[in-house]
């Protein structure tokens, strides 16, 4: 009868162990010094060995040859625990048998010797899932066992051991597999089993497996299931829903181009050919996070769960974008995989989402808005556009302009016609132009406000008004009354708020920021 590979290819020995090395070298000195405890508690992520060492901690302890930590796999016992028909290795599933009747069951079962063996081994997988009033059923057991018993309880949840049964135990805690020692592992099985494949079809199963060795070994059966002998990246990724490099980088390269309509493009493909828009979700925070690590480290890294050239090939996206820019990614990214967990319309929150993406990257950071603010007397540099910049009007779609204050509107738009300057032109002219001594103040939309920040239009104006003048741009509707005062400041004496509202810094503030009230002054010298 066939055999899969995960249970075909299952270590028998510590030496055969993949990984869990501080377990391993623990556990291996602890048998050679006799030291063996009365309880364990393995604790880890699913499909990275803790049944599994358990089961080599009976062989261990029961073999004719031990307790040893190189079991012989030759006599009685041995051949017995390693097939699971041992009568003194008793496996118990909690997640079947986790209520008080059970528990003791168990604890009556302890009291009797081994019927062959050296050790009655008790393994409880799932352990977590043992009800309170079982588990105290079973904590004077635990604590003052017969010297022949060993309790090993297996759990990919810890922390809901109660700490009255972990305190009597001691504790491993099992770590995710290398994605090195993953695809090494699966190699020797290829080459054992006579599987050829490609090069990165090793990467993709170990991705798949996400550090857990049973579940990447359960990938390559059903690879081989499916694809025969010869295994081939493209198909697995098919056969196992994920996505390559190349589906993802076509988000990245629409978020370079800003290019909303293709981010649309690809939701579609994706719905059409019947993918998962929740995995999508998933796998593109993870592609977010790799650029981001491989945007840090620059090169090659064992952070990043992928071959060699897959890294190269991150790297050269990673570059065409900052940290901030991967980092906000991420964010939103993850944000997105979230909201689709529980929506009625996938389809709908993932557009939205991969617009959210397009449109967050040319958002101005405030660190550079504040930064625009500049020391005083220096002229403040052009904000980043948040979008592309509207096409100008003819004067055929133009609406009718209110009456300018004067000429000078209507001669600075010539000349930076003239000087091909044709959307800072545009912006000019859908502006009301007020001059004075030493100032001119544009009041325009928001629309146009970015760019009539360009710092040309101020040495054109100069250059127009033939003295040195103050360029101010405000935000308000065009041809309309100047808006009412802002309300007076209040508290502390007139000469504290005249000298608050005379200081530069104010000043230069009110101006960046034409809608903000000053609405309280206070003397920090009296508080």
């Amino acid at each position: 009868m066939y055999q899969v590979i995960a249970r075909k290819y299952r270590p028998q020995t510590f030496a055969e162990l993949v990984g869990q090395e501080h377990v391993r070298t623990t556990l291996e000195n602890a048998i050679t010094q006799r030291r063996i405890a009365s309880g364990y508690i393995f604790s880890g992520q699913r499909g990275t060995g803790k049944t599994t060492v358990a089961r080599i901690m009976a062989l261990c302890l029961n073999c004719e040859k031990g307790p040893t930590a190189k079991p012989c796999g030759e006599c009685a016992s041995c051949k017995e625990v390693a097939s699971g028909g041992a009568m003194d290795v008793i496996e118990i599933d909690a997640a079947s048998n986790r209520g008080i009747n059970e528990m003791r069951e168990l604890r009556e079962n302890v009291r009797f010797r081994p019927a062959r063996d050296r050790y009655k081994v008790f393994i409880v997988d799932e352990a977590h899932q043992i009800t309170s009033e079982a588990f105290n059923a079973l904590l004077k057991t635990l604590e003052e066992p017969p010297e022949w018993v060993v309790f090993i309880l297996c759990t990919t949840e810890s922390h809901k051991i109660p700490q009255t049964i972990a305190s009597r135990c001691q504790q491993f805690s099992f770590r995710s597999v290398d994605f090195g020692l993953l695809v090494e592992r699966m190699e020797y099985i290829s080459k054992e089993e006579g599987i050829t494949y490609d090069g990165e079809v090793l990467s993709v199963l170990a991705q798949a497996g996400e550090g857990s060795v049973r579940d990447s070994l359960s990938a390559l059966d059903q690879a081989i299931a499916c694809c025969g002998d010869r295994l081939e990246a493209a198909q697995v990724r098919e056969l196992l829903g994920m996505f390559s490099l190349d589906s993802m980088g076509q988000v990245a390269s629409a978020l370079v181009a800003g290019d909303s309509r293709r981010m649309l493009d690809i939701v579609a493909e994706l719905e059409s050919n019947g993918r998962s828009l929740q995995h999508f979700a998933r796998e593109l925070a993870r592609y977010f996070r790799n650029l981001l690590v491989a945007r840090i480290s620059g090169g090659t890294t064992r952070l990043i769960a992928a071959s060699g050239p897959e890294q190269e090939r991150l790297l050269t996206v990673a570059t065409q974008f900052t940290e901030e820019d991967l980092t906000r990614a991420l964010k939103l990214s993850l944000d997105l995989f979230r909201d689709l967990q529980s929506s009625l319309q996938p389809r709908l929150h993932l557009e939205m989402g991969l617009l959210r993406l397009v449109h967050a990257a040319k958002l101005q950071p405030i660190e550079e808005a504040l930064a625009s603010l500049g020391p005083v007397g220096q002229a403040i540099p052009p904000a980043r556009p948040a979008a592309a910049p509207p096409p100008p009007r003819t004067q055929a779609e133009s609406p009718a302009q209110p009456p300018a204050t004067g000429d000078l509107r209507s001669r600075l738009h010539a000349t930076l016609l003239e000087a091909k300057q044709i959307h800072l032109a545009d912006a000019v002219e859908h502006s009301d132009v007020v001059e004075s001594a030493n100032e001119v103040v544009f009041t325009t939309s928001k629309v146009f406000q970015m760019f009539l920040k360009d710092a040309s239009l101020e040495a054109t104006v100069k250059r127009l008004t033939g003295r040195p003048v103050r360029v101010t741009v405000k935000i308000g509707e065009v041809g309309s009354a100047p808006p009412p005062s802002a309300p007076k400041p209040t508290g502390g004496d007139t000469e504290t708020t005249e000298r608050a509202l005379s200081h530069p810094e104010v000043k230069r503030f009110q101006e960046q920021f034409p809608d903000a009230q000053l609405r309280t002054v206070r003397n920090l010298k009296e508080s």
